[in-house]
C-alpha cells in the first residue's frame, strides 16, 4: 500500500506543475512572445497591437493582439487563441516544448536597440544556412527598404545558437567564413571576424562599411554594384587589411558612414591614395547609405 501510495506522488506533483506552468504561461504577454520569436507589430494603441500575419506573407496587417485579455486573432484566417496556441503553432511543437520556450530566463528587448554581442566572450554556433524566408526578416528588410530578392542576392537566412538559445538572423558571409548576423533586435557576428571581399574580376572596387550599405547601394546603383568588385569592412577596423588590396585596382569608391569614425577613415585612405573617390556627399545630409535609402523610399 506505502509502495503505491510513493509510485502516484510524483505523478501528482507532476500533474499540478504542469497546470501551474499553463497557467502563468498564459499569462505571458503575446507581444513580448511574438519580439522573441522575430515578429513586431506594425501599428499599436493602447489596448491593441497589430502585426503582420506570422503564419503567412502579407502586405496589410491582420494579425491584432489584445493587449487587455492578452489574446491574439488573425482576421485573415478566422482563428485565434492565447499565447500557448500561438507558440505551438508559429514553431510547430507540442505544448510541453512551448511551456519550456517561454519559461526560459530570456532577457527583455527594446525593439529599439539592438544588442550587441562581444563574440570573443560568447559561442555562437550555426546550425543552419538557407535562402531567406522567414517573415520576420522579410518584414525587417522592407523596414530599411530592401527588397527580397536584393537581400537573396547577398545574403542568407542564418541560424545559430547562443548560450543553448536558438536566434535567426540575415547573414552576410565574410573571408573567413564567419557571420555577419542582423535582425531588428540583434547585431552581432560569429566567429572569426573579417571583411567580406566580392570578387567580380573588375578594376573598380568599392568599399562600404556594413551589410546594410552593401544592400542599400545595390538598391540604388544597381548595375554600378554588379560590376565592380565590393568590399564590406564589417568592422572599421578592417580599413588595415583591405589597404592589402587598394593597389590592385584602377579606382576605388569609398561609402564609409558619415560620423567621426568614417570621415577619419575617408581622409585617411584619401591621404594615401591618389585614386580614391569619396562618394559619402551622394548622402550627406544623413548617417549611411541606408539612411538616406529608408529617407528617398519616404519622399
Amino acid at each position: 500500500m506505502m509502495t503505491g501510495l510513493r509510485s502516484e506522488k510524483p505523478k501528482t506533483d507532476w500533474l499540478m506543475k504542469r497546470k501551474i506552468n499553463c497557467e502563468s504561461a498564459r499569462a505571458f504577454p503575446i507581444e513580448r512572445a511574438l519580439a522573441k520569436l522575430g515578429h513586431f507589430p506594425v501599428k499599436t494603441a493602447e489596448k491593441e497591437a497589430w502585426f503582420l500575419s506570422p503564419f503567412r506573407s502579407e502586405t496589410q496587417a491582420s494579425f491584432k493582439v489584445s493587449k487587455t485579455m492578452n489574446r491574439w486573432y488573425d482576421h485573415g484566417e478566422g482563428v485565434g487563441g492565447n499565447v500557448i496556441d500561438l507558440v505551438c503553432r508559429i514553431l510547430k511543437c507540442s505544448v510541453k516544448e512551448a511551456l519550456a520556450y517561454l519559461n526560459q530566463d530570456w532577457p527583455s528587448f527594446s525593439f529599439q536597440q539592438q544588442q550587441h554581442f562581444n563574440t570573443n566572450d560568447i559561442g555562437i554556433t550555426i546550425t543552419k544556412i538557407q535562402n531567406i524566408e522567414h517573415q520576420a526578416l522579410i518584414q525587417y528588410l522592407n523596414l530599411r527598404g530592401i527588397p527580397l530578392h536584393i537581400a537573396d542576392t547577398y545574403c542568407h537566412e542564418v541560424w545559430y545558437t547562443f548560450k543553448n538559445k536558438q536566434f535567426f538572423a540575415i547573414g552576410l558571409q565574410n573571408n573567413k567564413n564567419g557571420w555577419e548576423l542582423r535582425n531588428r533586435i540583434f547585431k552581432n557576428s560569429s566567429s572569426p571576424k573579417s571583411y567580406s571581399h566580392l570578387q567580380r574580376n573588375s578594376k573598380q572596387l568599392i568599399i562600404l562599411e556594413g551589410m546594410f550599405d552593401l544592400l542599400s547601394l545595390a538598391v540604388l546603383t544597381g548595375p554600378l554594384i554588379e560590376v565592380s568588385d565590393v568590399m564590406v569592412l564589417n568592422s572599421i577596423a578592417f580599413i588595415d587589411n583591405v589597404e592589402t588590396h587598394i593597389s590592385d585596382y584602377e579606382m576605388v569608391d569609398l561609402y564609409l558612414d558619415n560620423d567621426s569614425t568614417g570621415k577619419n577613415a575617408t581622409l585617411y585612405l584619401k591621404k594615401k591614395y591618389s585614386h580614391i573617390n569619396d562618394q559619402s556627399d551622394a548622402y550627406k545630409n544623413h548617417k549611411d547609405l541606408n539612411d538616406f535609402l529608408c529617407h528617398e523610399r519616404k519622399e
